[in-house]
């Protein structure tokens, strides 16, 4: 049995086109903000949107899928694990970073950017369902 899980799920738009770079050795890195909206009604009966935004990055393969197809409002499915970083700022004050490392990844928004209907009817195409299972070049292995 494990003895502790960090596993994210979400589905969700990107607030912006994707960010790609490669690290000084080469492995390509892709990074964007994504929302997720929860639905509710609040206690006068209206209904209430309420977005959260996340931090993602994926590597190698993955990276490269999220270049060549995701945009600005595509919808997609990631699984992942959270990360926390830290830096100092030019004030040398302590800031934290939370991220999701995405390890898998299904695209929703059709090839042509535009939604069939209102139904969301997914777009799977085997070719951009991506899953990584390989080490990420900072993890340690324990």
């Amino acid at each position: 049995m494990a003895k502790s899980l960090n596993r994210v799920t979400l589905l969700g738009n990107l607030g912006a086109d994707p960010e790609f770079r490669t690290t000084p050795n080469g492995t390509p890195v892709a990074s964007f903000r994504m929302a997720t909206t929860e639905t509710f009604k609040d206690k006068n009966g209206e209904w209430q949107d309420l977005t959260e935004w996340h931090n993602v990055s994926l590597w190698n393969r993955l990276a490269e899928i999220a270049r060549d197809y995701l945009r600005k409002g595509s919808k997609v499915y990631i699984e992942g694990r959270l990360r926390t970083r830290s830096y100092e700022d030019k004030d040398k004050t302590t800031k934290y970073f939370t991220e999701v490392v995405a390890n898998n990844l299904i695209l929703l928004t059709p090839k042509d950017g535009h939604s069939e209907t209102d139904s969301d009817k997914s777009y799977i195409d085997e070719n951009v369902v991506a899953s990584v299972n390989e080490p990420m070049e900072d993890d340690v292995p324990f």
